[in-house]
């Protein structure tokens, strides 16, 4: 059962390509032929395969199976969709005839579930390598000598993946689209007859192609014969070797994508000037999402480069374990030794290619981690510049404050008393009672003396208690008793009385506007006698020297 999650598979499309091989002496090369056909319905599988189901004569309520096509040197079956997020084209039932006649180790369907229709490629992370070891005498499969089967044999599952490029777009580089494609690749070869299975399962039809370039008139005779067990064998390998080197390409140009992406969306973050005068980029918080999504995708190519070096390095293992396999026959052991040699020499260098990639990859991640930071402390310091611009303009609002305040305090006493003295509570003279003109002003002297001796004294006094209240404020501020760092005092000591003294001050403190009126209060007195007569401007209350925040350690 293929994708039954997600939907039905109605199309029967299924490429199957036997191959069958002669060899003519005469001709001193190879030539081979090569059958194939698209099956489009279960009736076609089984005509093709060679499959009639009939009663049984004994027993008319059973059925009977034959098989009467013997199998080929070479079978390759490929399931493919339309691309590689479509449904694949084949039906269950057709499915079921191919997997139950060749008898397909089930674990199969595992790497067959990940294709089918989505929107999203998913189980990109879902990777593995199975084999299954029936080599063993006497046979522990089905041993079936008239179809070419001994039920001497090994089978194997694995994917890869590749990547490949879908379309550009010339006006942003980061419009690219690249795709992550997978092959689910079965594989079943004979040791006594050396048939061999291959079935593949993929998104389009290259891997197709590149087995038909492989075994056709153009691929090397090595790659192509299927006359002798051992000629067989090197065949299989070679496909092995096809396979490997399909996952690697691409992923170079792959990863240079991502790091010129990488590059143009942050480069600014390293290399632009920044402070007063020069230009630079603004930083928003999409642009911190924006690294993240590209961090992901190069973390996606690194477990995707490392799951394939995880699938090849186990497939090179098998293989060299077969010769140290005490079923494994001597003939393959003798005869391909240097074949298994050469085939791990280039599994290795596809897995260097790998392990190369990978790392490139996972350098390209720290750097994006690093320039994400980066992007962060600019957008910290673009919240600074913004909070340092606001405070200025406070402190620029906070002199024209002040200038008010100060204007207002010397204003505000002289209104007062003017407007005060407008009223008719005080009367100094009348200008018709005293014989002027109505109309016409005259000066009062003792008007402007009464007025100058009350409103300088209220003008002094509200200074004084202005300037009282900030000195007050300041020197709470600036205290060095408002805190302190607790240490171990010896009782008595000056150390000691001197935390005394601050934690009276401390817990003596009384709210500022008590404060600032003790000391207008205490200090009006001494300043103002009550025994100066009015013709005598009285003594502003300023101190004739600084008094002014206290030292540390000075009384």
């Amino acid at each position: 059962m293929v994708q039954h999650q997600t939907c039905v598979l109605l199309k029967a499309k299924m490429t199957l390509m036997t191959c069958l091989r002669y060899r003519f002496a005469t001709l001193q090369r190879l030539m081979g032929k090569v059958d194939k056909r698209n099956t489009r319905s279960p009736e076609d599988v089984r005509r093709w395969l060679g499959v009639s189901i009939a009663s049984d004569p004994q027993h008319p309520s059973q059925t009977v199976v034959q098989a009467t096509k013997r199998d080929p040197k070479s079978r390759f079956i490929y399931i493919y969709a339309e691309n590689a997020r479509d449904q694949l084209n084949i039906t269950r039932s057709s499915l079921t005839q191919i997997l139950t006649y060749h008898q397909v180790m089930p674990i199969y369907l595992e790497f067959m579930l990940v294709f089918g229709a989505q929107s999203d490629p998913r189980d990109l992370r879902f990777s593995g390598f199975r084999e299954q070891n029936m080599m063993k005498a006497p046979t522990r499969g089905p041993a079936i000598p008239d179809l070419g089967r001994s039920g001497r044999h090994f089978q194997m599952s694995y994917n890869l993946k590749g990547v490949s490029f879908k379309t550009k777009n010339d006006d942003n580089i980061r419009l690219n689209e690249w795709s992550i494609r997978q092959a689910a690749i079965y594989h079943q070869f004979d040791i006594v007859f050396g048939t061999t299975l291959w079935i593949i399962t993929k998104g389009r039809l290259d891997l197709q192609q590149r087995y038909k370039e492989l075994t056709g008139p153009d691929g090397r005779s090595e790659d192509k014969s299927f006359d002798t067990l051992e000629a067989c064998f090197r065949s299989s390998l070679a496909a092995h070797d096809m396979f490997g080197h399909w996952a690697t390409e691409d992923w170079r140009w792959y990863i240079r994508w991502l790091e010129d992406v990488i590059d143009a969306e942050s480069a600014m973050a390293i290399y632009g000037p920044r402070g007063p005068g020069h230009a630079h980029r603004e930083y928003r918080p999409y642009h911190i999402q924006d690294l993240q999504i590209w961090q992901d995708k190069t973390n996606e190519a690194i477990m995707v480069l490392e799951s394939n070096v995880e699938v090849l390095g186990a497939l090179r293992r098998f293989y060299n374990s077969l010769l140290q396999h005490a079923d494994f026959p001597e003939a393959l052991k003798a005869n391909c030794k240097d074949d298994l040699a050469t085939f791990t020499v280039q599994l290795d260098e596809i897995i260097s290619d790998f392990q190369m990639q990978a790392s490139r990859a996972k350098l390209l991640a720290n750097i994006i981690s690093d320039r994400r930071e980066l992007v962060v402390q600019h957008l910290q310091g673009q919240a600074a510049e913004r909070t340092e611009q606001l405070n200025r303009n406070l402190e620029r609002e906070a002199i024209v404050m002040r200038i008010v305040t100060i204007v207002t305090l010397l204003y505000l006493p002289a209104t007062f008393v003017s407007t005060f003295f407008g009223t008719d509570i005080i009367k100094y003279q009348d200008q018709r009672d005293g014989g002027g003109i109505p109309g016409e002003g005259t000066f009062a002297p003792v008007a402007m003396k009464r007025w100058l001796q009350v409103t300088l004294p209220l003008t002094a006094l509200t200074l004084c208690a202005a300037w009282a209240t900030y000195r007050y404020t300041d020197t709470s501020r600036q205290r060095p008793g408002d805190s302190w760092t607790a240490t171990a005092v010896t009782k008595g000591s000056p150390e000691a009385e001197d935390l005394r003294h601050r934690t009276n001050n401390l817990s003596g403190k009384k709210p500022l506007w008590y404060s600032a009126w003790t000391v207008i209060w205490t200090a009006l007195p001494s300043r103002i006698s009550p025994r100066i007569p009015w013709g005598k401007a009285p003594t502003l209350p300023f101190h004739t020297k600084h008094k002014g925040v206290r030292e540390t350690g000075q009384p």
